[in-house]
């Protein structure tokens, strides 16, 4: 029997709380939402409690928020057009840089797994690529206009500089830089899901990507390599991403993101039906043709909808998930 049990319960925000985020040590994490301030949040013995209040980076809504892999940084994405990088060499954390560029709301930030590069998405339909120029310096290295509609999310691939974004145009995107001319190109479109794809969510090995959608479905993508292409030159083609993978009748409602345990390979899902769901790979899946198995299921979750939901990095099987009703929990997942 699998469980999920309820640790604390967080009221921080005033409104929607739209995005919470574990720093990479798993020790604190951030939250954020329509009341336009960010909050990090770390233990006193076994409760976690408001260590700092970040404000005055934004004017309106924070919808996600993102650390840096080296945990020195965070960055905040706004409906007011801009993304805020956060840090504290001063002693406290302080607004220290803002990326401007989008015509109007930015939904999702993302750091690249070197930390070198920062990527940002909006409802103007375009992906930006910040390069880390220097002390509190960001250049735009590029501005991908691969998708028509508005971008919903960016996730970066966890060990090279893949990017995946994710769209109101039902269509998720895989960018790459081209080693030769340095420009960044769309080198792949997963085209599946028959509504908007809110959000996704990359494996430990990065080999698989997981996505969700208003659809109500989520579904599994495989990257096959040019070597397990038959009949291609491996020199002229780029991997290519199959859907493996479609887990459907579960979800009563839009699903609105998905998160993939790098350490138990456990898929967690936020729902606009109160629910979260946690799924697991079957012992005896075919590689090539994965099931996963629907092995928990918690109902009202949250009394509104769950908006984000995130596996705590340390691998202790902890969730932290929020909700429109101002509300963030702390989860801790057992299977018996």
């Amino acid at each position: 029997m699998a469980k999920l049990e309820l640790l604390q319960s967080i009221s921080g925000h005033k409104g929607i709380v739209w995005n919470v985020s574990w720093h990479p040590l798993g020790k604190i994490f951030a939250s954020c939402g329509e009341d336009k301030i960010i909050k990090l949040w770390g233990k006193e013995g076994e409760a976690w409690s408001m260590k700092t209040v970040l404000v005055d980076g934004h004017q309106r809504t924070i919808r996600e928020v993102a650390w840096s892999p080296c945990g020195n940084f965070l960055a905040s994405a706004s409906f007011d057009g801009t993304t805020a990088v956060w840090d504290k060499k001063s002693g406290q954390f302080e607004c220290n840089a803002t990326l401007e560029g989008h015509e109007n709301e930015v939904k999702s930030v993302a750091w690249s797994p070197s930390g070198q590069l920062l990527a940002t998405c909006g409802r103007d339909k375009s992906v930006w690529v910040w390069e880390v120029a220097g002390e509190d310096e960001y250049v735009c290295e590029a501005v991908l206009n691969a998708h028509n509609q508005d971008v919903k999310k960016v996730a970066w691939h966890p060990s090279s500089d893949l990017l995946a974004s994710a769209s109101y145009d039902n269509t998720v995107k895989i960018y790459k830089e081209d080693q030769m001319d340095s420009d960044w190109t769309c080198i792949a479109t997963l085209q599946s899901h028959e509504s908007t794809v809110w959000s996704l969510a990359f494996d430990k090995s990065g080999k698989r990507l997981a996505t969700c959608s208003d659809d109500r479905t989520v579904k599994i993508w495989q990257e096959y390599g040019p070597d397990n292409q038959e009949g291609v030159n491996v020199e002229d083609r780029e991997s290519i991403w199959k859907c493996v993978c479609t887990l459907s009748g579960y979800h009563t409602r839009c699903i609105y993101d998905i998160t993939w345990c790098t350490t138990t390979g456990l898929i967690a899902t936020a729902c606009g039906d109160d629910i979260i769901r946690v799924f697991k790979e079957a012992d005896d899946s075919d590689p090539s043709a994965p099931t996963f198995d629907l092995i928990y299921t918690k109902l009202d979750a949250h009394s509104q909808d769950v908006n984000c939901v995130k596996w705590n990095p340390l691998g202790n099987q902890e969730l932290a998930s929020c909700s429109d009703n101002g509300e963030i929990k702390i989860w801790k997942f057992t299977e018996q």
